[in-house]
């Protein structure tokens, strides 16, 4: 990757106001067209946004979507939006005990409506206040519930641990930041953070790699989509893949997820003043990123769907050139960009670390432009050439194409906004952007 270290965030100014936008017609477009007794909306299909039943975890994008673009224009109607269709339609996500996504629903809506009023961005009102709250909580515990002796297990059962959980670690730590406790059996009290931070160091050991001679294919920073444990004896048992190429290659969006993950519970975790685990999810944290820039993208900070895809060889030195999302071999991943961008940002605030803190920039500097930026208005997604489930063929191929591209995803969209939102507010010495928001 090449970074570019001459780049401030208040360079982007012009292109965030473009993105904003265009947002804003995406989202209104999408409120007046997509019927939502389909199912949540999941990945575009030539334009239009469809859902795609696996597990629900994309709803709360779309909903928060709309308070990130109230947050970023003071337009007061997406306000409207995501808070309403946050109380019509949000709760059955609180208490959903069968998916570990409880970060990615719940802190996307509820936790940002109640990060904006802890902000004085919306007025207080105790009751509202108490409902945000209240969501929050039962979220943290639900989320918290799925235990496999050191982890919270995936959809796929208490063997499985999905690296992508280490971002929905915000539902526990907003939890916990609320004083609430996961209640058990004869009333024993769980601590959520004890959770969170076991669960951290869980993905920290058996998801991200070190270069310390694990396997054969042990490079430091990359990552596993899943790690199998023996549920009998809790006993880890080997790496595997849902969504990428093999347990022995990275998956670029569950790199992502690590690289945005880690930084962020860091950031939580100071703030509380709690360092127990802040060495081996500080390690996490530089080896991924490390792994990104290093090994991961093309020279544009774009990364291809997964490291070890079968056909990436024959686009040649492919980590030297700027990524080409219509090449006819193996599909890049915008969502993985846009993910990975802001844990860039993040650790190297947090470390004070001017080379991941410009590769962020340098990331999202690529994405505010096309052929990333969707700047049609007949494309209801907002980032282009975003994947989701390469090995199930779920995505798009248009017409007279081999590979998937030109379509987006609720989380890549999300994500693009998030990241957007957090370079606006550094730009303009605004509050510092956190989960928790206070």
């Amino acid at each position: 990757m090449r970074i570019n270290f001459k780049l401030r965030p208040d360079h982007l100014t012009p292109k965030l106001t473009r993105l904003w936008e265009l947002s804003a017609e995406k989202i209104s477009d999408l409120e007046r067209r997509y019927d939502v007794a389909k199912g949540s909306p999941v990945f575009t299909v030539a334009g239009k946004y469809t859902a795609r039943g696996w597990t629900e975890w994309t709803q709360g994008f779309q909903y928060g979507a709309a308070i990130l673009q109230f947050d970023a224009t003071g337009e007061t109607e997406f306000l409207d939006i995501g808070r309403s269709r946050t109380v019509e339609l949000m709760s059955p996500h609180v208490s959903h005990f069968g998916v570990h996504d409880h970060g990615f629903n719940n802190v996307s809506t509820y936790g940002n409506l109640r990060r904006l009023m802890n902000e004085g961005r919306v007025p207080e009102n105790k009751w509202e206040r108490d409902f945000y709250e209240l969501a929050l909580k039962v979220s943290g515990a639900a989320q918290a519930r799925r235990w496999s002796r050191s982890f919270i297990y995936s959809f796929n059962g208490p063997h499985s641990l999905f690296v992508d959980t280490i971002r929905s670690l915000r539902a526990l730590a907003v939890a916990h930041k609320l004083g609430h406790v996961l209640m058990e059996e004869n009333d024993r009290k769980i601590s959520l953070l004890d959770r969170l931070k076991q669960h951290a160091v869980t993905t920290a050991k058996y998801s991200v790699y070190y270069g310390e001679g694990r396997d054969s294919y042990d490079i430091r920073g990359r990552t596993t989509h899943e790690a199998i444990f023996n549920p009998n004896d809790g006993n880890f048992r080997c790496p595997n893949s849902q969504q990428g190429y093999s347990p022995f290659s990275t998956w670029t969006r569950g790199l992502a997820w690590a690289m945005c993950g880690f930084p962020e519970q860091l950031e939580f975790l100071k703030a509380i003043d709690d360092r127990e685990v802040t060495a081996i999810c500080l390690k996490a944290a530089q080896a991924t990123c490390d792994f990104y820039i290093e090994h991961a993208t093309a020279a544009d900070g774009i990364p291809y769907w997964d490291t070890g895809a079968p056909l990436l060889h024959k686009l040649g030195n492919w980590q030297a050139r700027r990524a080409d999302p219509y090449n006819i071999y193996e599909p890049v991943d915008s969502s993985a960009a846009a993910i990975a961008a802001q844990g860039l940002l993040r650790l190297g605030r947090y470390l004070k670390n001017k080379r991941y803190w410009q590769a962020g920039l340098t990331v999202l500097d690529t994405l505010l432009d096309e052929p990333y930026l969707s700047t049609s208005p007949k494309h209801q997604g907002l980032l282009l050439h975003s994947v989701y489930h390469r090995p199930n063929g779920w995505d798009y191929i248009p017409p007279k194409r081999k590979v998937p591209c030109g379509e987006s995803s609720m989380w890549g969209d999300y994500h693009f906004r998030e990241v957007a939102l957090y370079v606006q507010r550094v730009a303009g010495n605004q509050p510092y952007l956190t989960f928790w928001g206070e």
